[in-house]
């Protein structure tokens, strides 16, 4: 994966009870649909807490202890990874980021967003 980035995006609010998604682009030139997207969450203060991971619906692995209601997609056609949260609580507004590893050891993750 040469200079491949990772743009995240907020594609809604953060209001109770409801649903929104985040979206992970990588960027043109590498395929998302071959790598593992990693989903990270922080709340201040706190440690960054391991939600999932997600390649595909047959290679997908939700973090220990995490809901549900956090559930990852994507759309190869546009090289995005999808987190998905529904029935939002006041603990999900907090900070989150993808992030992926390539076959030489290095990490790729996006900026923080909240």
């Amino acid at each position: 994966m040469a200079q491949s980035t990772l743009t995240l995006c907020v594609l809604g609010l953060f209001l109770a009870g409801g649903t929104i998604k985040l979206s992970c682009t990588m960027s043109s030139g590498t395929s998302i649909s071959g790598y593992y997207i990693h989903w990270f969450q922080q709340t201040a203060g706190n440690p960054p807490r391991y939600l999932l991971y997600y390649k595909d619906e047959s290679s997908k692995h939700q973090g220990s202890g995490v809901p549900a209601q956090f559930s990852a997609s994507k759309d190869t056609s546009s090289n995005i990874c999808y987190l998905t949260i529904t029935g939002i609580q006041a603990e999900d507004d907090a900070d989150y980021y993808c992030a992926t590893w390539d076959g030489s050891s290095k990490m790729y993750h996006s900026d923080i967003v909240r």
